[in-house]
């Protein structure tokens, strides 16, 4: 008996608790699906995956193919990546920030991601707690929990235009909380904090001596003439107590391409460095190169993407707004629109009667053959977010297929 129940609790620790324990990154998930979906024939519309539909501007491309001929990046590379590279990625700081940087502070990683879940190992004990603004994207806690540290979810409405406040922050400190993770323009939703809205919370961060982890990966995607404003420069009292996120995937239409960094204090950058030493080691030295020449370059491409996704946003909000029982503030950054569909929870939809958002958007796939990511990938049910960074006319026929599908709901 003590063998069969040893060989039963060895057989349930196949998976240590620590990576089961982590949900499958929801926004891929939804992408996927539509995909294959497609693959089989069905008209899916995605609105789930967060990826410029433009390709990589050629200037970039051809710096990747110069490199691919170069011997010297078929080889190993210094961990922290290219010299050339980080030094481009301080002085790219410096022009679009104003935040000035030394090369050894930047640590080139592969993709935003690994950014993110190096930051956290990098700082967290086990049991620290990181405040994290709701909605989120559904990465952040999972890179949270992974490190050991705790994240505490601080949930903010459309009525606030999804944007927290000092006083929910301070409701959120325990003497655990080392981090604030600051995301502006925000994934999913779309809000940019103003000037003064960020000083104030970087001052509150300063006076309560936490850490500030920002993402910043969305920069150069603000509408409306709402600046960017990074927390960092706009808080110099942060001192050695922030860490800056960021990567060329979504300014430069290279997510395929995986280059993102970390910003850090010397110590922190250093000891972020051996953990990647023993990881992945250095970043593919050809997409390290293709970084170089979109950090390096101008941003006219950026530009014109943004006047495209200007065009979607708008059409997407006021489409979405139409529907009885959705409500969608509209988004002054990034390329998602976060939509309020409690209104239509509970209410029969094709004989159906969604309860939660996941259900709603599973509803959604089946019945209209239309992609969204539920509420729940990013924080509370009962909302929706819809990348519009897709062409114009996939828009067109996956909003009207919302419209025409969702405005048949009964009370």
């Amino acid at each position: 008996m003590s063998a069969e129940l040893s060989a039963d609790q060895a057989s349930a620790r196949r998976v240590s608790a620590r990576i089961a324990a982590i949900a499958e990154s929801a926004t891929l998930a939804v992408d996927a699906k539509a995909k294959a979906l497609k693959a089989a024939g069905r008209p899916v519309i995605g609105f789930g995956a967060g990826e410029p539909d433009f390709p990589t501007p050629d200037y970039i491309v051809e710096a990747a193919i110069a490199a691919a001929r170069q011997p010297k990046y078929h080889r190993y590379s210094p961990a922290a990546g290219l010299p050339e590279l980080r030094s481009a990625i301080a002085e790219k700081t410096r022009r679009d920030s104003g935040y000035a940087v030394d090369p050894a502070q930047v640590l080139v990683t592969n993709g935003g991601k690994q950014a993110v879940y190096e930051s956290f190992a990098t700082l967290l004990d086990p049991g620290d707690e990181v405040i994290v603004p709701s909605p989120f994207w559904t990465t952040y806690p999972e890179a949270i929990r992974l490190a050991g540290g705790v994240p505490v979810e601080v949930f903010a409405g459309p009525e606030q235009g999804y944007l927290v406040s000092i006083d929910q922050l301070e409701a959120a400190l325990t003497p655990r909380t080392k981090v604030l993770l600051f995301v502006s323009p925000s994934n999913p939703t779309g809000a940019v904090y103003t000037p003064e809205q960020t000083r104030e919370i970087g001052l509150w961060a300063a006076s309560k001596g936490i850490w500030v982890v920002t993402d910043e990966i969305y920069e150069h995607l603000t509408y409306d003439g709402v600046p960017f404003t990074s927390i960092a420069t706009a808080v110099p009292e942060l001192g050695d107590r922030v860490v800056i996120l960021n990567g060329v995937a979504k300014t430069y239409a290279m997510t395929g391409w995986r280059v993102g960094w970390m910003i850090a204090p010397l110590d922190v950058t250093k000891a972020a460095t051996n953990m990647q030493s023993h990881a992945t080691s250095n970043v593919a030295n050809v997409s390290q190169m293709a970084a170089l020449a979109a950090v390096s370059g101008p941003l006219t491409a950026v530009d014109e993407m943004k006047v495209a996704f200007d065009r979607r946003r708008k059409a997407m909000v006021s489409a979405l707004n139409e529907i009885d029982g959705v409500e969608c503030p509209t988004p002054h950054g990034a390329f998602y629109a976060y939509a309020d569909v409690r209104g239509l929870l509970g209410r029969e939809i094709s004989g159906i009667r969604p309860a939660t958002s996941a259900e709603l958007a599973a509803l959604i796939l089946d019945k209209a053959e239309v992609a969204v990511v539920p509420g729940e990938a990013f924080g509370p049910s009962g909302f929706m977010r819809l990348s519009y960074a897709l062409g114009d006319d996939d828009l067109a026929i996956g909003v009207g297929r919302l419209q025409e599908f969702l405005g048949s709901a009964k009370a």
